[in-house]
C-alpha cells in the first residue's frame, strides 16, 4: 500500500536549520555584497591626492593669470579714464569759447538790425538825416562787415573742433566702458578660481590634508636639491670667467712690454674692463636696495591685484621693489618681461626677475644660490623660495631690468 505522507526535500536540515532561514542568511549577504560592490565605483570615482593637488595648483594658477589680466585691465581702466577727463575738460572749454564766438555773432547781427541795412545804397542815404550820417554809418558798417567776418571764420573753427573732441570724447568714452567690462570680468574669474580651489580643499579630511602637506613637503625638499645644484653651476661659471678675465689681463699685460701698440691696447683693454666693471657694481648697487626692500616684505600676506604696502601680487611686489631702487618697472608680469635684458639662468644673479609657466603668469625676485623672494599664491605669504618651486619646466626666463 503506497504512502500518502509527502517526501521531504533534499537537504531540508542542516545543522538544525531549515532552508528558509538559510536563504534569508545567503539573500542578506548577497545584499551586502551588492551595496558594496555599488559602493566601490563611488570611492574609486574620488580622486587622488595628487589629483586634487594638481586641480587646486591650476586653479591658483588661472587665478594668478586672471589676476594679471586685471592688473592690466586696471592699469588701462586708469589710463583711459584719465584720458577721458581730460577730452571732457577741453570740450568743455571748447564749447565756452564757440558760445562766446556765437554772442559775439549774435552781437553783430544785433548792430545790423540797429542800422537798419547790410550795405550801403541810395535808400541810406535818403533816410540818412544828414549826409554826414550816411558816411558816420557806412563807416560803421564796413567796420562790422571786416570784424564779422573774422568772428565767422572763428566761430566756423571753434565748432569744427568742438565736434572733432566731442567725437574724440565719445570714442574714449566707448574704449573706457570696454575696459571696464574686461576689469568686471578679469575680477569675477578670479574670485570664482579662488572659491573653486577652497572647496576643493574643504572636502578633504585631516588624514588627506596631512598627505597633502606631505606631498608638498616632499616637492619643496625636491626645488631645494635644485637650486643648490643651480648655484654650484653658476659659482663654476663665474670661477670660469674669472680665470678667464685673468688670463686676459695677463696676456694682455705681456703684450703690453712688447712696444707703443701694446701699451695702447692694454690702455684700451683696461678701459673695456672699467666700463663692465661700473655697469655691473651700479646694477648690484641698484639690486641691493631691491632686495633689501622686499626682504621687508617677507611674511606680508598674498593678496591679489595688490601693490603694497601691507600685501602684494607677484607682479606688484616686483614692481615695489625695484621701484625703491629708482627703477620704474611697468605693472603686469606681461610688461616687466620685456622691461629688460634677457639672461641664462646659468648667469642670473641677485635683483633679477625670474618669470614662470608658458604664458609668462608669475615673477619671482632672484637673490642667488637659486633662490628668489616672491608673493607665491592666494592665501600665502611672501617668502623666500627655490625657483624650481613648482618644477624646473615651469621656468620661463630670466631678465635683467635695469
Amino acid at each position: 500500500m503506497a504512502s500518502h505522507r509527502k517526501s521531504r526535500p533534499t537537504g531540508s536540515l542542516v545543522a538544525g536549520l531549515r532552508t528558509p532561514a538559510l536563504a534569508t542568511a545567503a539573500l542578506t549577504s548577497v545584499a551586502l555584497l551588492s551595496q558594496s560592490a555599488h559602493a566601490s565605483p563611488a570611492a574609486d570615482d574620488r580622486p587622488s591626492l595628487e589629483e586634487v593637488e594638481k586641480k587646486v595648483d591650476d586653479l591658483y594658477r588661472q587665478a594668478e593669470s586672471a589676476t594679471e589680466k586685471y592688473n592690466a585691465a586696471k592699469e588701462k581702466t586708469a589710463k583711459q579714464r584719465k584720458r577721458v577727463d581730460t577730452l571732457l575738460d577741453d570740450v568743455a572749454q571748447r564749447t565756452q569759447k564757440l558760445n562766446e564766438a556765437r554772442e559775439q555773432l549774435g552781437s553783430f547781427a544785433a548792430a545790423q538790425y540797429r542800422t537798419g541795412a547790410t550795405a550801403p545804397d541810395t535808400a541810406t542815404f535818403l533816410l540818412a538825416d544828414t549826409p554826414q550820417d550816411y558816411f558816420d554809418q557806412t563807416q560803421v558798417m564796413d567796420r562790422l562787415t571786416g570784424r564779422q567776418k573774422a568772428a565767422v571764420d572763428d566761430y566756423v573753427t571753434q565748432q569744427s573742433e568742438t565736434m572733432k573732441q566731442r567725437r574724440e570724447a565719445t570714442e574714449s568714452l566707448r574704449t573706457l566702458t570696454e575696459s571696464q567690462n574686461d576689469l568686471r570680468t578679469a575680477k569675477a574669474t578670479v574670485q570664482q578660481k579662488l572659491t573653486d580651489a577652497r572647496e576643493l580643499l574643504a572636502k578633504l579630511t585631516a588624514e588627506e590634508k596631512a598627505r597633502l602637506a606631505a606631498i608638498e613637503k616632499r616637492k619643496q625638499e625636491e626645488a631645494a636639491r635644485k637650486a643648490a645644484e643651480l648655484a654650484r653651476q653658476q659659482q663654476a661659471e663665474q670661477q670660469r670667467r674669472e680665470e678667464a678675465a685673468t688670463q686676459q689681463e695677463q696676456q694682455s699685460g705681456t703684450s703690453s712690454g712688447t712696444g707703443t701698440s701694446g701699451t695702447s691696447g692694454t690702455s684700451g683693454t683696461s678701459g673695456t674692463s672699467g666700463d663692465t666693471s661700473t655697469s655691473d657694481s651700479s646694477y648690484a648697487t641698484k639690486a641691493d636696495k631691491a632686495l633689501a626692500f622686499a626682504r621687508a616684505q617677507i611674511g606680508k600676506p598674498y593678496v591679489w591685484g595688490a601693490t603694497g604696502p601691507d600685501s602684494y601680487d607677484c607682479s606688484g611686489l616686483t614692481q615695489a621693489a625695484w621701484k625703491a631702487a629708482g627703477v620704474d618697472l611697468p605693472r603686469t608680469t606681461y610688461d616687466q618681461v620685456n622691461a629688460g635684458t634677457t639672461v641664462p639662468l646659468s648667469q642670473a644673479q641677485p635683483g633679477d626677475l625670474v618669470f614662470f609657466y608658458d604664458d609668462v603668469t608669475h615673477v619671482g625676485l632672484y637673490i642667488g644660490n637659486g633662490m628668489m623672494i616672491h608673493a607665491p599664491k592666494p592665501g600665502a605669504y611672501v617668502r623666500e623660495e627655490s625657483i624650481y618651486y613648482d618644477g624646473e619646466g615651469s621656468i620661463h626666463s630670466v631678465v635683467r631690468p635695469a
